[in-house]
């Protein structure tokens, strides 16, 4: 992952966004740095570039990353709550740097959501056993429409696209 490049395609708004977010816990930026480019390895070593799309192995990016954010800086502030709010915050940032259209943000939004309702339930599981624990909820992934109300799934992975 090219820092540059990514930061090529962020305005100037959300650049200074991230900077101030990053300033508010210094100590977060390199497990989450970390954990974003665990998560995209290991995705795609599980679902190659399936996960670049709109289907389940995405549900399954977006969930296993905010776990990994949350479990990475969890190590340096051992506060579930803390860990959290800096996952969501930092994956709700991404979600309005780099937009998308409706059902895919939505989609993004959620599973991010049911990352980090993973992390807060299985602190005691090795990440070996998470990561079974999210293929297994991926093969599970509810496929969704605009029609579609997301409450009706929670901690549950939805996708939109088949694979």
């Amino acid at each position: 992952m090219n820092l540059f490049a990514v930061l090529k395609r962020v305005d100037f708004k959300n650049i200074l966004k991230v900077i101030f977010i990053g300033l508010s816990r210094p100590h977060f930026i390199w497990p989450t740095i970390k954990a974003t480019k665990e998560c995209i390895a290991i995705s795609t070593d599980n679902y190659g570039k399936l996960h670049h799309k709109n289907g389940p192995a995405n549900a399954f990016r977006h969930a296993f990353w905010n776990y990994l954010i949350a479990k990475r800086c969890f190590k340096w502030q051992q506060n579930e709550e803390t860990v959290l709010a800096w996952a969501k915050k930092v994956t709700d940032w991404h979600e309005d740097s780099f937009p998308n259209k409706k059902l895919p943000r939505e989609m993004d939004l959620h599973n991010n959501e049911v990352g980090r309702f993973i992390f807060e339930q299985n602190t005691d599981k090795s990440e070996q056993e998470v990561i079974e624990l999210l293929k297994q909820m991926t093969l599970e992934s509810i496929k969704i429409n605009e029609n579609s109300i997301l409450s009706e799934y929670k901690n549950r992975m939805v996708h939109i696209l088949e694979q």
